[in-house]
């Protein structure tokens, strides 16, 4: 199931949540999208506690390291694409309660989930195509209308949060350039 922000006319309040986990059998997860802490948590609390537990993953991408510290049992992230070893180091970091290692991954990750989910939110995989490519992952970043190429500011500023990632270094930044 994918649960989305409950403003948008499109989440599960947490009774149809529940009664959905109760009497629907296959669903053995939830994509948890709905923005909110407080509901996230419920989500956690309430349907990882069930006699049949459902499996809550977050896709609070721009608070992962919250969102996983919460209790989360798995992640599902649009940066995946760009930040997968990072990420997966967190969720081992916090799944063992290593909360020192996991603040040390989050500070890599933290420059780019502030890069990638900034304002306009329907560029974040516009930025995360060019992460790619000044990684040396994607040829070129191919954008589809109606969204158009982001400028090179935001590139420059993409190229900044990679480096301070430890994932591009300083050389390898000014090459790009």
């Amino acid at each position: 199931m994918f649960q989305y922000p409950l403003a948008t006319g499109q989440g599960y309040p947490r009774d149809t949540l529940l009664k959905m986990c109760e009497e629907v059998p296959t669903i053995r997860a939830i994509k948890d999208w709905c923005g909110n802490v407080p509901q996230h948590e419920m989500h956690i609390r309430a349907l990882q506690s069930l006699p049949r537990p459902v499996n809550v993953l977050s896709t609070h991408s721009a608070w992962l390291f919250s969102s996983l510290v919460l209790g989360c049992n798995g992640l599902l992230s649009g940066s995946g694409s760009v930040i997968a070893d990072l990420q997966s180091a967190l969720f081992q970091a916090v799944k063992n309660n290593d909360l020192a290692e996991a603040r040390r991954i989050n500070d890599r990750i933290y420059p780019l989930a502030k890069v990638f989910y900034a304002e306009p939110w329907a560029d974040m995989h516009n930025r995360m195509k060019e992460a790619l490519v000044l990684l040396g992952r994607l040829p070129r970043a191919v954008v589809r209308p109606p969204l158009v190429k982001i400028s090179r500011a935001e590139i420059d500023r993409i190229r900044a949060a990679l480096v301070e990632a430890g994932m591009l270094s300083e050389k390898a930044a000014r090459d790009a350039a």
